[in-house]
């Protein structure tokens, strides 16, 4: 399992001193990166191989607010390879609180090519992520 560890700057928070909903979008982009980084690969890698990851579809479900200063896990994982999209679910906790679910996640991401064509995924992609299951 790949764990992400970000702490909460202030400038991720709002007005009532908790993180503001769209960061946590961000932190799942940051989780995606330590994902690929944790199973030998890069995102800069697939790039360089002419394909693209786009994000098509996101969401998040809020359950307790995250504040300045936290030390969040971030846990991403691949729950759905597809031909050509792929899914990844997300959950967010506080570290010092492991029972402590902040937040759940899901981004669905179309493979597109250079030509921003939708694309099959590279099999250097499916082999990386079907080795972390």
């Amino acid at each position: 399992m790949v764990e992400a560890r970000l702490r909460v700057i202030y400038g991720d928070t709002d007005q009532m001193g908790v993180v503001y909903h769209a960061n946590y979008f961000r932190y799942f982009e940051f989780s995606r990166m330590e994902y690929f980084r944790a199973r030998g690969g890069s995102y800069v890698e697939l790039e360089a191989q002419g394909f693209m990851l786009p994000v098509v579809e996101a969401s998040c479900q809020y359950k307790s607010p995250a504040r300045y200063d936290d030390l969040l896990l971030i846990r991403p994982k691949v729950s759905e390879l597809r031909r050509a999209s792929l899914v990844f679910t997300y959950e967010v906790v506080r570290e010092r609180e492991p029972a402590s679910l902040l937040c759940t996640g899901t981004t669905v991401h179309a493979c597109l090519g250079r030509d921003g064509k939708l694309k099959r995924i590279p099999d250097s992609l499916a082999r990386l992520i079907e080795t972390s299951s």
